[in-house]
């Protein structure tokens, strides 16, 4: 993936710098990436040794333009000196600019270090049980009227993710916004020691992960590892009504400062209640040094108003104007499989949550969908996943948010099974084991005028079901004669 910005991402000198490796000759590299798919001219392509490993693809890496490869199985890369039907043997120049180091994750990692040393700009980390991903994206808008905001893509937030972020962090940038996530105790720790941020920001803690982690309180103690990891005199932010606020302010830092977002007038970021419909929501803002304005938000659903406060502390803690980022955040949208909404054929609106899914993000997606004009209101729900033995509770408690929404509810998946039973019979338009063969059920009961929330975990495949609806619609528009 590569940047065009004037100054080189990295020089052969960085690289050997900050990996202690090897390279015979002088590069430059203007991005980086982890796949062959993705690589653009000039980048350095890292041979990461993974399920699929990188090194078997370092011929097409150059054959694609790579500046240069980072590697460090020498048994697997030298059978890219071997002529196959794939294409011919390394050049002499291409072996030249192999970057050898000791491991390719360390030196991923290693380079994401060197590049954060470097960096003076506004350093924001940003994790979460729910949100983490759109929160970020909301900040990318907000800060990008001030200068170069570089963000991670996607939902890059793993060990791998947040490394490849930082590595890719242009000199010229004036912040950078990384995105930590986990699935398991102790995993962001050591992440959040990589990002050093200035500012670290909690968008939820919530029942994410809960088979994994054991309790919300585990959960609220390995979000909290973010905080503790912030510099000198940093902020840290969180909604007013996270669980366990206590043990999260006692993560931050003796020089830092704790400021809570939402509508408790202890909220050092105060909102008054936000009026919510489908056209979006307006609330006044009171920041903590008692500057007011009146936020805006062009996309429903009241959770995205706590978002964009928690965005617009980050312009605070950063001592910049507001204006800029609230014209930002007025445009903003949610991005595909996150609340993103639009029209299918047939007069149907989508609303599509499908990316993934928590009960808390379940509440909030139906929480939107009642805002939304309808002549009916629909629900497709997935599985959610990770859950362990809290499952079948989790999944049961979300009856009396689908009532209070008064849609009617086609589930799929074992875990969803217990919501849909939990329905009274009006409400329930159809159970299947999975998204594939729920699809012709919900296609079946669609008309005209209808809102459908589709939403589940990543794993329950609800992304599926939605293709089938493009499909089956398409087909049926382009097989339609003459009336």
């Amino acid at each position: 993936m590569t940047s065009h910005l004037r100054s080189p991402l990295w020089t052969a000198e960085e690289l050997r710098r900050a990996t202690d490796g090897q390279i015979a000759t002088s590069v430059t590299v203007h991005g980086l990436s982890i796949d062959t798919r993705q690589i653009a001219p000039g980048d350095l392509f890292i041979a990461l040794a993974g399920q699929t490993d990188g090194h078997r693809f370092i011929r097409q890496a150059f054959r694609k333009g790579a500046a240069c490869v980072m590697a460090h199985r020498a048994d697997i890369a030298q059978r890219a000196d071997e002529p196959t039907q794939a294409g011919s043997p390394l050049t002499e120049d291409e072996k030249k600019r192999i970057l050898w180091v000791g491991d390719t994750q360390a030196g991923l990692e290693a380079l994401g270090c060197f590049a954060r040393a470097r960096f003076s700009g506004g350093m924001i980390a940003v994790t979460g049980s729910v949100g983490k991903t759109t929160t970020k994206e909301m900040l990318r808008s907000a800060l990008t009227p001030y200068g170069h905001t570089h963000a991670a893509v996607a939902s890059f937030n793993n060990h791998i993710g947040v490394p490849l972020t930082l590595a890719r962090l242009p000199r010229e940038a004036a912040f950078c916004i990384c995105e930590v996530g986990m699935n398991h105790p102790g995993e962001i720790l050591p992440l959040a020691r990589q990002v050093q941020p200035n500012i670290a920001v909690i968008s939820t803690i919530g029942s994410a992960h809960l088979g994994h982690m054991g309790s919300l309180e585990a959960i609220a103690r390995e979000k909290a590892a973010l905080f503790s990891a912030l510099t000198d005199g940093g902020t840290a932010l969180a909604p007013d009504d996270t669980p366990y606020p206590d043990l999260l302010a006692e993560a931050v830092p003796q020089n830092g400062r704790f400021w809570k977002a939402g509508i408790s007038p202890e909220a050092e970021i105060h909102l008054s209640p936000p009026l919510c419909s489908a056209a979006g929501s307006t609330a006044e803002v009171t920041m903590p040094d008692n500057r007011t304005a009146l936020l805006t938000l062009s996309a429903p659903g009241p959770h995205l108003v706590r978002n964009a406060a928690l965005a617009l502390g980050v312009v605070a803690a950063l001592g910049l104007e507001l204006p800029p980022a609230l014209t930002a955040l007025a445009g903003f949208q949610p991005g595909s499989g996150r609340g993103h909404s639009r029209k299918l054929p047939g007069d149907i609106l989508l609303l599509d949550e499908s990316y993934n899914a928590s009960s808390t993000s379940m509440r909030a997606a139906l929480q939107t969908l009642a805002l939304l004009p309808a002549r009916r209101h629909l629900v497709a729900l997935g599985d959610i996943r990770e859950l362990g033995d809290f499952a079948e509770d989790e999944h049961r408690a979300l009856a009396p948010d689908v009532r209070t929404a008064g849609a009617l509810a086609f589930c799929c998946g074992p875990h969803m099974r217990h919501l849909y039973d939990a329905l009274p019979p009006e409400l329930q338009g159809g159970w299947a084991p999975d998204a594939a063969r729920l699809a012709p059920l919900l296609q079946a009961a669609l008309t005209p005028g209808d809102t459908l929330l589709v939403k589940g975990s990543f794993g329950s495949r609800m992304r599926d079901l939605i293709a089938a609806l493009d499909d089956t619609s398409s087909s049926d528009s382009s097989s339609a004669g003459p009336v």
